[in-house]
């Protein structure tokens, strides 16, 4: 079956997360992506480690997991783009190319000649997207940008952690990246849209993506309720500002969340937990005072709830039709049947470590369906086959291109 993005190529001049995860979901879509890497370092999350893929004897390999994560079905060059061989090969490849994705800092490329306006004269066509902090306009344009950083900038931080008068409360970054994944996300919608565009009219673009803009845009309702209002959010830890009992809850053994997103809702856990004293209080028949008295309602349901055993709960709130799930820690989560029914585990062989443990892609199509050709590269791989194969290089002009091993290229936002 064909994928989605056959015959679609795309040139991945990037590094750490935001870049990478945009050009593997690319490739996951089945686009034939290669990615630029500085001779004798690559790609710095090869080394966030540990842990370490490990070898077939049991050794660590030089690649984390942590650059598993965002790199399978890529092929690896290695180019030294601060030499004007690196550099013409990039502008070959990028002639043969359809999307050329980079996340260095603004201006850097152009002093290489391989920013859009060069890149655009050699092949009109092309999709050039720039990920970067903080855009390529504006006061900030210039800085680098970090998710820890952004989340602080762009609000996430305000909202997530416990609230400031209890135990434990402060900001807290979330768990993941989410900045930078947001932005691979966001950057491949925009990739997939400017190809539409192209496809109808023939034109190629220019996609100037931000983590900051990416952050604030992610902030969804919370933005639209500071709109309004007029007042800033604040963090409620795992409880909702809107919803109420929408949090997590102690057992007899261990965490459940439980969220009620009405009032049958209310009624229903009110029968499951045998406390129908609480939904005929006047204080809590409604959203709107359940609310007004978070603060009376929640202990009494606390207290309900620790008669029980997690498993107990999810299963009287199931049946009643309440909203409700454990927290899992990501060992219950890959033996959990719903995860596994849905093929999120997949191996993906690799010559130096045999089989190799990543988690697939959550996009099912049927007439095009995901493809994991490649598990992530080794550090250069397929240097030599994809300069020989289409660019028809010699021996001696790729170690001109790829250069002094080691040599900086560049620093990436």
């Amino acid at each position: 079956m064909k994928t989605a993005l056959d015959a679609i190529r795309v040139l991945d001049l990037t590094r750490v997360l935001a870049g990478p995860w945009c050009a593997q979901n690319l490739a996951d879509l089945g686009a034939e992506v290669i990615k630029v890497e500085r001779p004798g370092a690559g790609d710095d999350t090869r080394t966030w480690g540990p842990p370490f893929l490990k070898d077939k004897a049991g050794n660590d390999t030089t690649d984390a997991a942590y650059y598993l994560a965002a790199n399978r079905g890529k092929k690896s060059i290695l180019l030294d783009i601060a030499t004007p061989a690196g550099q013409q090969a990039v502008r070959e490849l990028a002639r043969i190319s359809d999307v050329v994705l980079e996340n260095y800092k603004v201006g850097q490329l152009k002093k290489y000649g391989l920013d859009y306006d060069s890149l655009k004269a050699v092949n009109p066509r092309l999709v050039y997207c720039s990920v970067t902090g903080f855009g390529q306009t504006g006061p900030y344009a210039h800085r680098a940008g970090y998710d820890f950083i952004i989340q602080g900038m762009g609000g996430m931080m305000s909202i997530t952690g416990e609230a400031d008068d209890r135990p434990g409360g402060g900001p807290q970054k979330a768990g993941v990246a989410v900045s930078d994944l947001m932005t691979g996300m966001y950057s491949t919608q925009a990739v997939l849209a400017a190809l539409f565009h192209r496809e109808r009219t023939g034109e190629g673009q220019y996609i100037d993506m931000a983590l900051l803009d990416v952050q604030v845009a992610m902030m969804a309702n919370m933005n639209t309720n500071f709109l309004v209002s007029g007042k800033a959010p604040r963090r409620w830890g795992n409880a909702h500002p809107n919803l109420v009992p929408y949090q997590t809850f102690k057992a007899s053994d261990g965490w459940v969340i439980i969220a009620v997103g009405n009032n049958d809702q209310f009624r229903r856990f009110c029968e499951a937990g045998a406390c129908p004293e609480l939904f005929t209080d006047n204080r809590f028949l409604r959203v709107q005072d359940r609310i007004v008295n978070r603060e009376q309602l929640i202990p009494l349901m606390a207290k309900v709830v620790a008669g029980r055993t997690q498993q107990q709960w999810i299963d009287a709130l199931e049946a009643a039709g309440v909203p409700c799930g454990p927290i899992n820690d990501l060992a219950q989560v890959f033996q959990n049947p719903q995860v596994q029914a849905r093929g999120l585990r997949i191996d993906l062989e690799r010559e130096d470590s045999g089989p190799m443990p990543l988690v697939g892609s959550p996009i099912k199509m049927s007439a095009t369906p995901i493809r994991y050709g490649l598990p992530p590269p080794r550090l250069g791989e397929h240097t030599d086959a994809v300069l020989s194969d289409l660019l028809g290089y010699s021996a001696e002009q790729i170690a001109a291109a790829v250069g002094p091993a080691g040599k900086p290229d560049g620093d990436a936002t």
